[in-house]
């Protein structure tokens, strides 16, 4: 098993990070999304990104359920893009017990996957307080996430412009 925390800000590049790292991958690709196309801006953005996938990778929809769609993945290597839009999924739903259970079964799902796992988020926590409860709640969410994955992950990348910074590699 080998999970890849991949963290950076808006247009860094971790998808893109991660799509070279599943291209240059010679087996097979399981690739779970969590956005939800609300608006037409973000179904355009979807069709993109289903665009830049080969045609036989396999791709599962999953913006709440993450936990069950991985174990759906068993042994392969997995891609996840991304956590901070599931956990956004979830904040729309105003269902923060169903959030806690959700996030602790999907960390127990994280630990228990035997192929590669790549996780790309959000890192939100570099700017301000925000001036709004809700918004306080993700960024708050979001870094307790980051930390629970990053403390079982064995490697953690920042990608800041499109660069890879090593943060932890080889250990837990």
């Amino acid at each position: 098993m080998s999970t890849e925390l991949i963290l950076g800000g808006a247009r860094s590049g971790k998808s893109s990070y991660a799509l070279a790292k599943a291209l240059a991958h010679d087996g097979p690709v399981f690739w779970l999304a969590t956005a939800q196309a609300f608006d037409e801006e973000m179904q355009e953005r979807i069709l993109r990104h289903k665009a830049e996938r080969p045609a036989h990778w396999q791709t599962l929809e999953a913006p709440l359920q993450l936990a069950a769609a991985l174990t759906q993945s068993q042994d392969q290597f997995c891609v996840i893009d991304c956590l901070t839009l599931w956990l956004s999924n979830w904040l729309c739903l105003e269902d923060m017990a169903g959030w806690a259970t959700e996030k602790q079964a999907f960390i127990a799902a994280a630990a228990a996957h035997q192929g590669t796992l790549l996780l790309v988020s959000n890192e939100v926590g570099f700017g301000i307080v925000p001036d709004n409860p809700l918004a306080r709640l993700f960024r708050d969410e979001a870094g307790r996430l980051h930390q629970d994955i990053a403390t079982q992950a064995a490697n953690v990348t920042l990608i800041v412009a499109g660069i890879p910074m090593p943060v932890k590699r080889g250990g837990c």
